[in-house]
């Protein structure tokens, strides 16, 4: 498990080194993959968002399976952030709707109950948004370690907008 962990981080750091040149949305390529480059760029913006209010914060970007693309832990970020935040990622781009939301509607409708038990990777707590980009979901971002679900969707939203992309749906206020 540790050598898959390894692999997931080294790949990342290639991404980041190697600076792909993918800056904006446009780039998307046609098959509606999420460029590495880009997933570093949002988590980039997510994690600088959090800082400059002072939040120290883990962020990950999944693809459109929900598998981890790419994961970044700010300077003191709880080790617990680290999970939170794929979980969060991983329920937004599977469910396509931001965790926020997903949890209000459980709370809400009792019946719903059980999607918090749908799987281990799932996470119904505020911090997660898909990445919708062309009217396609092609993947989700997750935010853990802000002091409050609010504040990780914030984070999560500057990570969004740095690649022009947007939530599937209206976040709520």
């Amino acid at each position: 498990m540790w050598m898959k962990r390894l692999l997931v981080v080294v790949i990342a750091m290639v991404g980041v080194i190697s600076n792909t040149g993918v800056s904006v949305a446009e780039d998307l390529p046609k098959e509606s993959v999420l460029p590495l480059g880009l997933a570093n760029k949002a988590i980039y913006a997510a994690i600088e968002s959090c800082k400059k209010d002072g939040y120290r914060v883990s962020v990950s970007v999944v693809d459109r399976a929900g598998i981890l693309r790419a994961m970044g832990r700010a300077d003191g970020a709880g080790p617990h952030t680290v999970d939170s935040s794929r979980k969060k990622a991983y329920t937004a781009s599977s469910l396509r709707r931001p965790t926020t939301e997903l949890a209000e509607l459980i709370n809400k409708v009792p019946t719903l109950q059980a999607l918090r038990d749908m799987n281990d990777s799932a996470l119904m707590l505020g911090g997660g948004l898909p990445i919708e980009i062309g009217g396609d979901v092609v993947g989700g971002i997750g935010v853990g370690g802000a002091p409050g679900a609010h504040l990780d969707d914030a984070c999560a939203q500057a990570g969004l907008d740095a690649i022009g992309a947007a939530p599937k749906v209206s976040m709520p206020k």
